[in-house]
């Protein structure tokens, strides 16, 4: 079942192309992807990966926050989230999100705080524009870059394309952390 959170961006979504009088082929097309997958992240029913939200922000020069959780950034010299804090957004079961930048104005990157629940089967590979940053804090996981397989514990990190596919899962049977910068 798709939780709330998904289901209001996705009417966040929608009436931002409403706003612009753009068709859902328009908005497919501005943000890379075909019009049927562009329509099921609209219609709330399915996960809205956090890197297609951060194309759309791209496009529209809009602050990825907006698209999270409703509420306009104001914060122009500094943002400080505290230990704990920042929007929460859980994309699945598998994957939280908590964005560590959502009150500043205009950022040029979006910092991530990731949690990743183990579980078996395929890697789900996305791909977004830019270049991503990857720390892991604790456990370990598998990222899969482009068909290459990398297994990064405590402490690694990576930098790549992100134009790439891309995914990653916990291993060993615990949860991982990380910290991903979006650029």
């Amino acid at each position: 079942m798709i939780n709330n959170q998904i289901s209001e961006i996705a009417q966040r979504l929608r009436g931002l192309r409403e706003a612009v009088d753009y068709s859902a082929d328009e908005m497919a097309k501005k943000t890379g992807i075909a019009t049927d997958l562009y329509l099921e992240y609209e219609s709330g029913n399915v996960d809205i990966p956090m890197n297609y939200l951060c194309s759309v922000a791209d496009v529209f020069n809009m602050d990825t926050a907006v698209l999270i959780n409703g509420d306009e950034t104001h914060a122009q010299t500094f943002f400080v989230t505290r230990k704990g804090g920042g929007v929460i957004v859980e994309r699945t079961k598998a994957y939280k999100y908590r964005n560590l930048a959502g009150g500043f104005r205009n950022a040029n990157a979006t910092p991530f705080l990731v949690s990743v629940e183990p579980k078996e089967g395929d890697i789900t590979l996305n791909s977004h524009p830019g270049q991503e940053f990857n720390l892991v804090e604790s456990g370990r996981m598998l990222l899969k870059i482009d068909g290459k397989e990398i297994i990064l514990e405590e402490g690694d990190s990576v930098y790549f394309d992100a134009t790439k596919p891309h995914g990653m899962k916990a291993l060993d049977g615990r949860r991982a952390h990380f910290l991903a910068i979006i650029l």
